[in-house]
C-alpha cells in the first residue's frame, strides 16, 4: 500500500471496474429490495441536496445487496419541462433566433440534441458520489416506454372523466407564457404599498373606501363587497357604485369571506385575476372580466387609453388619472406577500384560460386510507400530518403547460372541436372510426412534469407491460426525498400507484431535512454560501472558486461581498477531501431534523478518519503480510485484548444493523467511527504490540494476535463499505487474501452478521479498567508534562481483591501503554510521596514527582498560564457585558462567546488544581 492516501488514485479505478463488471445489476438470491432514484432535472448538475439524499439511498443499497437481497436501483432523468426549455431558448437568442422561428418540431429536434450532448452531466456526477444503480436500466420520462406510460395514464383517467377540459383560474407565468401549479409559486414578502381609492355611488350621494395592492385591476372589477355584519355598511345593501375610470356601474354585494379588519373592510371583487374573488363570482354569479393579455399587458376589455401598457405601467397611469379627479383618498407602505415562479422568478398572475384539469379528491381519499391504515409510514412519523393536511384539502391539478417540450396531451380536435383522446391520430382514427377526410389537429399543450414523475414507480420498471421487473419490484421498499416535494411528487406518487398498480408504490418514505450552511442559512446563490458536492471531492482553488460563486451575479457590490467573505472562509481554497470523506460526512449528519448544517471542519475530521482507517491498514498488513495468521492452524491463542476487540466487534455489527432499519444514518456513522477510530486503532493496534513485540511471545500468541488483526480489519471493511466504498475496496482487496476470502469484489460480500459466542462480557469489563488505568495515568503524564519517552514508576494503593487480581494479570499491558518502569502496591503504613493522584473506581494511583520534573519551573510556567487566562477571560466578560454585542449580536454568535468563557473556566480550575498540588 502506499504511503499515504490519495483518494483521487483510487476513485475512478474502481468505479471503472464496478460498472464494466455490472456489479451493480440485482443479482442477489434473497428478497427483493428496491429504491427509485427521485429523478434529477437533466438540466442539472450535482448540488449538496442531491449528493446527500442520494448517498443515504446508496447506504441502503449497498447494505441490501451485501446482505443477499435482489436489489435494485432504479436510475434515471427527469425531462424537466420549464428548465430544459428555457436552457435551448437562451441558446437560441444567442442565435438571434427564437423557438418561433424554428417551429415547435425543429425546437424539439434541438432539445434532444442538447440533451445528447450536455443532459448526462449529472449521471457522471453520481458516478463520481459512489452511486450503485443499475445504469443498464437507466430510464429518461422522454424514453418512447415512459411516454407510452404517460399517455396510458392520461387516456384511462380521462375515460373515466377524472381528467376534465375547463376554463379556470390559474397561476400564469407571463414570462415563460405558461400555467404553473400552486406548487411551483414562491410566495416572498416584498415592500409594497396599499391604496385606498374611493369608489362613488352610483347615485352620486358618498362614496366607499376600497383598500388595494394592485390598482391596475381595477378595471376588471365586477362588485365591490363587505361582510354582512359589518355595521359600517348596513345602509349600502342592495346599492351600486360607479366604477372609477370607466362607463361602467358594479353592484355593492355581502360576503362572509371578507375582513372587516383589513384595510376599510371594503374589497373589490376580481374574479379573472385573484383566487378568491373567484369564488366569491362563482357564489354571486359573477361574469368575471379578463383585462390581461397572455405577457400581462392590459387587453381590448379596458378603455382604450390604458390599452397595451404593461401591468406595473398601468398601475402608475391609473393611479395618476385617479388623482387627477381627487379619488385616492392615500397610498401608505405595506408589506405584501408576492407570488414569484420558482423558474422564472416573475410576478405570477391569476389568469383565466382554459386549461386540462385531474380531478384529485376521488385519487386523494384512497391515498390518505393508506397512510391511515398504516400500508406506508413516514420516517419521521410527524410529516404524517404534513401529508394529511395537504392531502385533505387538495384542489383539482392543473396538468396542462404550454410548452413545446414534454409530453405532449394525447388529445386531437376535429373542426367542430370535439374531442378524441389516443396514443396517436392512427390510433384516434381507427378508435373513434374517423375517415381519412376529417382533418384532426392534436392539443398544443404539454403535460406538466410531475405528472410523469407521479408514475414514476411503474412506468421505469415497463408498466403497463407486465414485466419481470415490475413483479419483482413494485411495491419498492422506501423512497428518500426531502420534505420539500411531499406534495410535488410523494403524494402523486401514491394516488397513482393506487389508482394504476392497486398497490402503494412504497413501503416506507424517509423524509430527510434540508442541507444548510454551518450557520444554519439555505445556502443560495445570492448569499455565496453554496457548496459543490465535486468542489468538495476533488478541491478547488480560491480564484476558481470565487469566480463560481459571482458569475452570474447582476449587482457589483454582491458580488464583492461575497469575494472578500469566500477569501476570509477559504484563503487558500477548498482541499480535495476525497468521495469517502464526503459521504462520511452526510451520514453522520443525517439526523432526523429539519435541517441539516453542513461544516466544512466536519468534513476534514472524516478525511482524517480515511487516513486513520488507511494507517491502521498498513500496520495491520506489515505484521501480518509473509506471516502465519492462524487460517489453517488449530493451535492460536487469542490474548485478551483479541477476545476484547472481537467482542466489540460483534456490540458494533448489531449497532449498525439497528441503525439502518430505524434509518438512523448518524447513528450509523457513529458506531463505526466509534469503533474504528477509538477501540480498533487507538486501542487494540496498541495492545497488539506487547505481543508483536515481545521476544517472550509464543507462536501460538502471535497467531492468535495476526488471526485477529486481519479478521477484524476484513470484517470492519465490510461493516464500512456502504458509507465508504473507495476505501474499502482498496484495503480489502489485500486484507481479504490474509483473511482467507474468496471474491472480486467488496460490495459483494456478505454484510457482517453477529456471532454471539464472541462476545464477552468478562474481558470487556477487564479491559475496560486497563483502559481506565492507562488514561489516568497518561492525563497526570501530559498535565505534569511528563515526556512520553520518560518510563516513570507508579504506586497503587486502595484497590480490592478484583483490582489486585486484575494487575497482576495485565501488569505486561499496563506497563507497557502507560510506560511505566515499575508498578508497586503501596502499604497502609508507608510514607505517601509526593505524587499526582488519579482514581480509577476505587483503586488510588500515585506517580511519585521526584525527579521527574522541576517542579520550581513548572509551578512557574503553570502561574503564567493562569495569568495568561485571566486576561482572556476578562476579554470574553467584558464582551458580554457590553450591551451593544450582547443585544445586538446574532444569537449563536452570543452563545458561542458564552461557550468559549465557559472553556477558558473550566481550564483556569484545572491548572489552578495543579499548582495546588505543586505548593502542597
Amino acid at each position: 500500500m502506499d504511503k499515504s492516501y490519495q483518494p483521487d488514485a483510487i476513485e475512478k479505478h474502481w468505479y471503472t471496474l464496478w460498472e464494466q463488471n455490472h456489479y451493480f445489476s440485482a443479482e442477489g438470491a434473497g428478497l427483493p429490495f428496491c429504491i427509485m432514484l427521485p429523478p434529477p432535472n437533466v438540466t442539472g448538475s450535482l448540488h449538496m441536496g442531491h449528493g446527500f439524499g442520494y448517498t443515504l439511498i446508496d447506504v441502503l443499497i449497498r447494505y441490501h445487496r451485501m446482505l443477499g437481497d435482489k436489489t435494485h436501483w432504479q436510475a434515471g432523468t427527469d425531462h424537466a419541462g420549464i428548465a430544459t426549455q428555457m436552457i435551448v431558448e437562451r441558446q437560441l437568442l444567442l442565435t438571434g433566433k427564437t423557438r418561433q422561428d424554428l417551429g415547435r418540431e425543429k425546437f424539439v429536434e434541438k432539445i434532444w440534441e442538447w440533451k445528447q450532448e450536455s443532459g448526462g452531466q449529472i449521471t457522471q456526477q453520481l458516478r463520481r458520489l459512489g452511486a450503485s444503480p443499475d445504469w443498464r436500466r437507466e430510464c429518461f420520462t422522454m424514453d418512447d416506454s415512459l411516454s407510452y406510460s404517460v399517455r396510458e395514464v392520461f387516456i384511462k383517467l380521462y375515460e373515466e372523466e377524472l381528467i376534465y377540459r375547463g376554463m379556470k383560474l390559474v397561476n400564469w407565468d407571463p414570462k415563460l407564457l405558461t400555467a404553473i401549479s400552486d406548487l411551483e409559486v414562491i410566495n416572498q414578502e416584498e415592500e409594497g404599498k396599499l391604496y385606498h381609492i374611493r369608489y362613488p355611488l352610483a347615485d352620486g350621494k358618498g362614496h366607499v373606501v376600497v383598500a388595494t395592492t394592485r390598482p391596475e385591476t381595477l378595471l376588471g372589477d365586477v362588485a365591490v363587497a363587505f361582510h354582512p355584519e359589518d355595521t359600517r355598511y348596513q345602509h349600502f345593501i342592495g346599492k351600486s357604485l360607479h366604477l372609477p375610470l370607466t362607463d361602467r356601474t358594479i353592484p355593492l354585494i355581502l360576503d362572509e369571506f371578507v375582513e372587516p379588519e383589513f384595510g376599510t373592510g371594503c374589497v373589490k371583487i376580481t374574479p379573472a385575476h385573484d383566487f378568491n374573488d373567484y369564488e366569491v363570482g362563482l357564489r354571486h354569479q359573477l361574469t368575471p372580466i379578463n383585462i390581461l393579455t397572455p405577457d400581462a399587458h392590459l387587453n381590448e376589455n379596458v378603455p382604450t387609453k390604458y390599452q397595451g401598457l404593461d401591468r406595473f405601467a398601468a398601475r402608475e397611469q391609473i393611479i395618476r388619472d385617479l388623482e387627477a379627479v381627487g379619488l385616492v383618498e392615500k397610498i401608505e407602505k405595506y408589506t405584501i406577500k408576492v407570488p414569484r415562479g420558482d423558474r422564472s422568478g416573475e410576478i405570477i398572475e391569476p389568469y383565466l384560460t382554459k386549461q386540462w384539469f385531474m380531478k384529485m379528491k376521488p385519487l386523494a381519499e384512497p391515498a390518505i386510507k393508506a397512510v391511515e391504515e398504516g400500508k406506508i409510514k413516514f420516517v419521521p412519523e410527524t410529516w404524517t400530518k404534513t401529508y394529511f393536511q395537504w392531502m385533505h384539502n387538495i384542489e383539482d391539478w392543473c396538468i396542462s403547460r404550454q410548452l413545446w417540450w414534454g409530453h405532449r396531451i394525447p388529445v386531437w380536435y376535429d373542426k367542430q372541436k370535439n374531442v378524441y383522446v389516443g396514443h396517436d391520430e392512427k390510433e384516434v382514427r381507427q378508435r373513434y372510426k374517423l375517415t381519412p377526410d376529417i382533418a384532426l389537429e392534436q392539443d398544443e399543450d404539454v403535460l406538466d412534469t410531475w405528472f410523469s414523475s407521479a408514475l414514476w414507480p411503474f412506468s421505469s420498471l415497463g408498466w403497463p407491460n407486465p414485466t419481470e421487473e415490475l413483479k419483482a419490484f413494485y411495491p419498492t421498499n422506501v423512497l428518500i426525498t426531502g420534505f420539500d416535494i411531499i406534495f410535488f411528487w410523494v403524494a402523486r406518487m401514491i394516488m397513482m400507484g393506487l389508482k394504476f398498480m392497486g398497490d402503494v408504490p412504497f413501503r416506507e418514505v424517509l423524509i430527510t431535512g434540508l442541507i444548510r450552511d454551518a450557520e444554519g442559512h439555505k445556502m443560495s446563490k445570492s448569499k455565496g454560501n453554496v457548496l459543490d458536492p465535486i468542489d468538495l471531492i476533488d478541491g478547488i482553488n480560491l480564484a476558481d472558486l470565487i469566480q463560481k460563486r459571482t458569475t452570474g451575479l447582476m449587482q457589483p457590490a454582491m458580488a464583492k461581498k461575497i469575494e472578500k467573505n469566500t477569501a476570509k472562509q477559504f484563503p487558500e481554497g477548498i482541499a480535495a477531501y476525497g468521495t469517502d470523506a464526503l459521504r462520511f460526512t452526510y451520514c453522520a449528519l443525517a439526523t432526523h431534523g429539519r435541517e441539516i448544517r453542513f461544516d466544512i471542519g466536519r468534513l476534514e475530521g472524516y478525511r482524517n478518519f480515511c487516513n486513520k482507517l488507511w494507517n491502521a491498514a498498513r500496520y495491520v498488513f506489515m505484521n501480518t503480510e509473509d506471516k502465519d495468521t492462524g487460517l489453517n492452524h488449530s493451535k492460536k491463542t487469542l490474548s485478551d485484548a483479541d477476545h476484547w476487540i472481537l467482542s466489540r466487534l460483534q456490540q458494533t455489527i448489531e449497532s449498525a444493523h439497528q441503525a439502518l432499519a430505524q434509518y438512523r444514518f448518524d447513528l450509523l456513522g457513529q458506531a463505526l467511527y466509534e469503533f474504528t477510530w477509538n477501540e480498533f486503532c487507538d486501542w487494540y493496534l496498541e495492545l497488539s504490540k506487547p505481543i508483536l513485540l515481545s521476544p517472550d511471545s509464543t507462536e501460538e500468541q502471535l497467531r492468535g494476535t495476526r488471526y485477529t488483526l486481519v479478521t477484524v480489519l476484513e470484517t470492519l471493511l465490510r461493516l464500512l463499505h456502504p458509507v465508504m466504498p473507495f476505501i474499502t475496496e482498496e484495503i480489502w482487496q489485500k486484507a481479504a487474501v490474509l483473511a482467507g476470502k474468496s471474491g472480486k469484489t467488496i460490495m459483494l460480500q456478505p454484510y457482517p452478521k453477529v456471532d454471539a459466542t464472541l462476545r464477552n462480557e468478562t474481558v470487556e469489563q477487564g479491559l475496560e479498567w486497563v483502559k481506565q488505568i492507562i488514561i489516568s495515568i497518561r492525563t497526570v503524564r501530559s498535565e505534569m508534562n511528563v515526556p512520553p519517552s520518560k518510563l516513570i514508576p507508579v504506586l497503587l494503593t486502595k484497590g480490592n481483591k478484583l483490582d489486585k487480581e486484575r494487575i497482576q494479570h495485565f501488569t505486561l499491558l499496563i506497563k507497557t501503554l502507560a510506560r511505566l518502569e515499575s508498578i508497586q502496591w503501596l502499604n497502609e503504613n508507608d510514607q505517601r510521596p509526593q505524587a499526582a493522584t488519579a482514581l480509577a473506581g476505587e483503586l488510588e494511583i500515585l506517580i511519585p514527582m521526584a525527579g521527574l520534573i522541576d517542579t520550581k519551573e513548572e509551578t512557574a510556567r503553570l502561574s503564567r498560564e493562569i495569568a495568561k487566562l485571566d486576561k482572556e477571560i476578562e476579554k470574553v466578560e467584558a464582551k458580554l457585558q457590553n450591551p451593544n454585542f450582547a443585544d445586538k449580536a446574532p444569537l449563536e454568535v452570543v452563545t458561542k462567546e458564552k461557550d468559549k468563557l465557559n472553556d477558558l473556566a473550566t481550564l483556569k480550575k484545572k491548572l489552578q488544581s495543579q499548582l495546588e498540588q505543586f505548593n502542597s
